[in-house]
């Protein structure tokens, strides 16, 4: 997608550097990408902490370990 935005030069120099991007496209996409990332990381720990994870009962570490080795 094209797209025309109005960046400040310092801050597409240093997600240049940082990203090691080979230009300001390639430099943005990765900076980017590495943002949603971080965001999504974020919303599914918000999710885990409000429905925190439960193991069925009757559940064991041993039990499913002799399971995978059958």
């Amino acid at each position: 997608m094209k797209v025309t935005a109005l960046l400040p030069d310092q801050l597409v120099k240093d997600v240049k550097h940082l990203s090691k991007g080979k230009n300001i496209t390639n430099a943005l996409v990765i900076a980017l990408n590495e943002w949603l990332s971080s965001k999504k990381i974020q919303i599914l720990n918000k999710k885990i902490g409000q429905y925190p994870l439960r193991f069925q009962k009757g559940y064991s570490a041993t039990s499913i370990r002799k399971l995978n080795r059958a």
